[in-house]
């Protein structure tokens, strides 16, 4: 890597150690800044606004000191496919022999396509925010098409992923989850699909309240394996 490109401050902070983040694997996070999306129950307002506080170079030296007592990286956000020099990134962490899982969006196909062609991931978590008509509404962000296309690559190279959704029960209901899940099914997704409950905080995206609405889990379709998180 170019030394300008270290010297990039694309991290705002690191997690130093998590067993909940990676399934099966001592990992710790790099929380890239900036967002192309402003889902209102997004617990990370200071990531998706805010700027870079740790660079490359600093990222690379916490895990050159870790080797031995991590396995993996987890890099999420924010949204960390945006930063332009993450390839480059993914091969100098690959260099250290660590595994690497990222957590997506799916809005940057092209990115997870070279990454996963060239041997740089080794894991994705895939958030499937809402079904096609109501994806940009949550979202702000009009192109559904450009995860499709991610998520369709992934089903079809095989590749290990899974799919995910947070419900907030103002936003979501079975409704909008079932469409998922038959979206899922027809596609032939095959993994389970894990549906994350809205942990509330006081400082989110959209200024979010806790969750109003009850929701019945049992008003959701068993197409496809469910596993919930947080509930």
């Amino acid at each position: 890597m170019l030394k300008n490109v270290l010297a990039n401050k694309p991290i705002h902070s690191i997690t130093k150690f998590t067993t909940l983040d990676y399934q099966g694997h001592l990992a710790s996070i790099f929380w890239f800044t900036k967002c192309n999306m402003a889902c209102p129950y997004c617990y990370n307002p200071q990531i998706v606004r805010g700027k870079g506080e740790i660079s490359l170079e600093s990222a690379l030296e916490f895990l050159k000191n870790r080797k031995g007592r991590l396995e993996a990286v987890v890099l999420s956000g924010g949204e960390c496919t945006l930063f332009p020099h993450l390839e480059s990134f993914c091969e100098a962490v690959k260099a250290l022999d660590y595994k690497i899982k990222i957590d997506t969006n799916g809005t940057h196909p092209h990115v997870l396509k070279r990454l996963i062609e060239k041997k740089l991931v080794d894991y994705i978590a895939l958030d499937y925010k809402a079904p096609k008509e109501y994806y940009s509404t949550l979202t702000h962000h009009a192109h559904f098409e450009d995860f499709e296309e991610s998520l369709n690559y992934l089903i079809h190279s095989q590749f290990p992923f899974e799919v995910r959704t947070t419900l907030h029960s103002d936003f979501l209901t079975p409704k909008h989850l079932n469409a998922i899940i038959n979206d899922l099914h027809v596609k032939g997704y095959c993994g389970i699909y894990y549906l994350q409950n809205y942990l509330h905080v006081s400082q989110t995206l959209g200024e979010t309240k806790e969750q109003q609405n009850k929701f019945k889990i049992s008003e959701l379709s068993s197409i496809i394996p469910i596993e919930l998180r947080n509930f």
